[in-house]
């Protein structure tokens, strides 16, 4: 089973690439963040077409999670218990996508930005990423033997290497000492980035910005991640980070992560 995470910032506009990369990639299940649209202005018929059933959550033209799966898709839930919300008035952002697919339970996560050090929206990252430290626990106390992928963009480097140049993030989000913190403390509940082992660092990236011509002088983070329980993480045979995909004309800013796992 082959499963993904990609911030593909804009389902509408990326549509295209989606569809060249769940069939080049043979992906079974891809979770998206920044889906940037609404659950009527997405494109499902599109995915319908190539044989994925589609879960949704988008409220607008920000935010915005989605699954497909090309393995059945079941017990879905929009966000996690004591999600917090933003803004005035208080609202919960589409933020956190569940459901269930061939027995894993696959979470896409767009985790707040923050924004920068001392702003509100950095609070509110480090009460969601808490509160999702307390929902994760709970799960696998549970059910030890939960298989649980937590993926997508979490917005934060967690080591020196997963950004270019920590001189330039010194004094930014993404790698403050809370931020850091907080991702340890849901590797700390008994979740594993799956991924490192397969593409270690430093130079490995999943996110270079628009400008500054960030990507070919290869000045980007390593800010999106799959997190598995341990009874998943046992089942992992290989991951990558599909650089390629963003290359060329309208490239998302996030490169797809992938995970492959063997039978269980």
């Amino acid at each position: 089973m082959r499963i993904a995470t990609w911030n593909i910032n804009s389902i509408r506009s990326r549509i295209d690439r989606v569809e060249g990369f769940l069939q080049r990639h043979d992906v079974d299940v891809l979770a998206m963040q920044e889906t940037k649209a609404r659950d009527d202005q997405f494109p499902m018929d599109r995915l319908r077409a190539l044989g994925y059933e589609v879960a949704l959550h988008g409220v607008n033209q920000w935010n915005g999670v989605a699954i497909a799966s090309r393995v059945g898709i079941e017990d879905v839930q929009q966000g996690f218990t004591d999600m917090p919300g933003y803004g005035e008035p208080l609202a919960t952002e589409a933020r956190a996508l569940g459901a269930t697919c061939a027995g894993v339970q696959v979470w896409s996560l767009y985790v707040p930005n923050g924004r920068a050090l001392g702003d509100p929206h950095l609070d509110y990252k480090l009460d969601w990423l808490a509160r999702l430290r307390v929902a994760a626990q709970g799960w696998l106390a549970s059910d030890p033997d939960a298989q649980i992928a937590l993926t997508g963009d979490w917005n934060i480097a967690p080591e020196d290497d997963d950004v270019w140049d920590m001189e330039v993030f010194a004094h930014s989000t993404h790698v403050s000492p809370p931020e850091r913190a907080a991702f340890r403390g849901i590797v700390d509940a008994g979740f594993t980035d799956v991924v490192r082992p397969h593409a270690p660092g430093p130079g490995v990236y999943t996110y270079w910005d628009y400008t500054r011509l960030s990507f070919p002088k290869r000045r980007g983070m390593r800010i999106d991640f799959a997190l598995c329980s341990p009874a998943l993480a046992s089942r992992v045979t290989g991951a990558l980070i599909d650089r390629e995909e963003r290359k060329g004309k309208g490239a998302s800013d996030h490169a797809p992560v992938i995970v492959d796992l063997s039978d269980q």
